[in-house]
C-alpha cells in the first residue's frame, strides 16, 4: 500500500469538507488512517489458498460447519463498514481443513473493499477450489453502515446472502440441515 498517497488523500478530503488540516485534533489523522488502511484492507495482499492448503485426511464425509465467524468489511460503494457473521459449511471428500483455516479464509475476503454478495461467493469458491469437497454452502448475515447512518437510515437491518456449490446446489434437504445447524 502507498501510505503517502493515502495520507494526501485524507488531507484533501478533510479540506474538501471544510476542516482545518492543521487543527490539533487532526494533525495525526492522515497517518492514523494510512495505518488503519493497512489493517482493514490487508486482504488485498493475501490469498485464501494459502490458508486452505493445511489439510488433513478424514473419514468423516458429513457436514462440517463453522458458524458465527465474526467479520468486519468495507463496502466498496461508500467506503463504510459492514459487519456480521459468516457461516461456512462443506462436505469433505476425504480431506478437511484445519478449523481455523475457514475463519482465516473469511478474514482474507472481509479485509477487502467489496459488496457482501461477492464476498459470499468468493468464500464459497475458495473452499470449493482448494478443498475439493462434495459441496459448499456459505451464508453471510451483516449490518451495513451505509443503510444505518446514511440514506434510508434503518439501523438493525440485516442483509443475508447464501451461495451453494456442489451437492448443496441440488439437495434441498442438505440446505435445510445447514440452516437448522446455523440456527441451533
Amino acid at each position: 500500500m502507498d501510505k503517502e498517497k493515502i495520507k494526501e488523500g485524507v488531507k484533501l478530503m478533510l479540506e474538501g469538507i471544510g476542516e482545518d488540516i492543521n487543527r490539533k485534533g487532526l494533525l495525526e489523522t492522515p497517518d492514523r488512517i494510512a495505518r488503519m488502511c493497512e489493517e482493514i484492507f490487508g486482504g488485498l495482499q493475501e490469498e485464501a489458498a494459502v490458508h486452505l492448503q493445511k489439510q488433513f485426511s478424514a473419514t468423516n464425509n458429513n457436514i462440517v460447519l463453522e458458524r458465527d465467524i465474526t467479520f468486519y468489511s468495507v463496502c466498496e460503494h461508500h467506503l463504510l463498514p459492514f459487519y456480521g457473521k459468516a457461516h461456512v459449511a462443506y462436505i469433505p471428500d476425504k480431506r478437511v481443513a484445519g478449523l481455523s483455516k475457514l475463519a482465516r479464509t473469511v478474514e482474507v475476503f472481509a479485509r477487502r473493499p467489496q459488496i457482501q454478495e461477492n464476498m459470499t461467493a468468493e468464500i464459497a469458491d475458495a473452499v470449493w477450489e482448494n478443498l475439493k469437497p462434495k459441496g459448499v454452502m456459505v451464508m453471510l448475515e451483516a449490518e451495513h453502515m451505509c443503510m444505518t447512518m446514511r440514506g434510508v437510515q434503518k439501523p438493525g437491518t440485516i442483509t443475508s446472502t447464501i451461495v451453494t456449490r456442489g451437492v448443496f446446489e441440488e439437495d434441498f434437504g442438505l440446505q435445510q440441515t445447514f440452516l437448522q445447524m446455523v440456527r441451533s
